[in-house]
């Protein structure tokens, strides 16, 4: 069972330092989050971008870089590329986004040429460490799909379900969420999530378990699934992955971990790409970034097994 971002952290320690290629490096928060994974003996970083920039940032804050390995690339798209292109030549095991737009800093994962493209759709996955619960849950997706089809939500559990097993979940339970735990016609997200199911009773989607519809309480709360005699259920409350029927959805539950409940962790990567891709928001804290990295690193771990 996952246990949380400490014992990821050191989960990273026993498979050994990664190396992770920073897309435009001259940015403040992400000098502080590479420096502090590497002293955490999380991972190695390539900075990317402007040199001269990046070394006025780490002097005014006072950050020793000298170990860091950096790349001079004054213009950003041609940062980008730079920096993708060392995780597809394999000579990096992580792709993080520095201060360029996310618009441009996806352009180069999709590249063509030196990008990360898998052939497989791309999807999101945050990784929550909440207080008083007993797993890390995996949300999914909260911040790049919009609307998934049935074909998206497979392969959004697809992509999800080796981060769950990289982080310590050996046969990961998937709730397609809905706001009922019954399958209602007028309400598609919930034939959808019946759908899943039978696909992954089926051997369709497989190394997990997948019961949906599920409402949230049902999902996470065991209590709620006795009180409401769902005891019949593959799932009673104790769900890894919730995969959500939409962006708003699970936008709006990200956020609302985020700023309501203290002490909560949380670190968040792309999947469905040839490597894990960093892609934090300017408003992410420090810890979070820093958690990213960490979970990144035990994902690049899994997939080089897999490989």
């Amino acid at each position: 069972m996952s246990k949380g971002f400490d014992e990821l952290i050191s989960k990273v320690k026993t498979v050994g330092m990664k190396k992770v290629a920073v897309s435009v490096a001259q940015d403040s928060a992400v000098i502080e989050a590479v420096r502090a994974a590497k002293d955490r003996g999380i991972a190695d970083a390539v900075l990317v971008g402007d040199e001269a920039k990046i070394k006025a940032i780490a002097a005014e804050l006072k950050i020793d870089i000298s170990d860091f390995e950096i790349i001079n690339v004054e213009d950003n798209i041609e940062a980008s590329l730079t920096a993708v292109k060392l995780a597809h030549d394999g000579k990096v095991d992580m792709y993080m986004k520095g201060i360029i737009d996310t618009k441009n800093f996806l352009k180069s994962v999709l590249d063509k040429e030196v990008g990360l493209r898998t052939g497989k759709p791309l999807s999101h996955v945050a990784v929550f460490d909440v207080p008083g619960y007993d797993r890390l849950l995996f949300l999914t997706d909260v911040a790049f799909m919009t609307y998934p089809t049935l074909e998206d939500k497979a392969a959004i559990i697809n992509n999800t379900v080796p981060v769950a097993k990289a982080c310590g979940v050996a046969c990961p339970k998937v709730a397609p969420l809905a706001a009922v735990e019954v399958i209602n016609p007028k309400m598609p997200a919930t034939v959808e999530a019946g759908q899943l199911t039978e696909m992954n009773e089926k051997g369709e989607i497989k190394d997990c378990i997948v019961d949906g519809p599920l409402s949230l309480d049902l999902a996470i709360d065991p209590e709620a699934a006795k009180h409401k005699g769902a005891l019949d259920r593959k799932i009673q409350g104790d769900a890894d992955i919730l995969l959500f029927p939409d962006i708003h959805a699970g936008n709006t539950v990200y956020k609302a971990l985020v700023h309501t409940v203290p002490g909560v962790k949380n670190g968040c990567i792309l999947t469905g790409t040839k490597v894990p891709v960093i892609l934090t928001s300017r408003s992410d804290s420090f810890e979070t970034k820093v958690n990213s990295i960490a979970l990144a690193a035990v994902v690049a771990e899994e997939l080089k097994g897999q490989n």
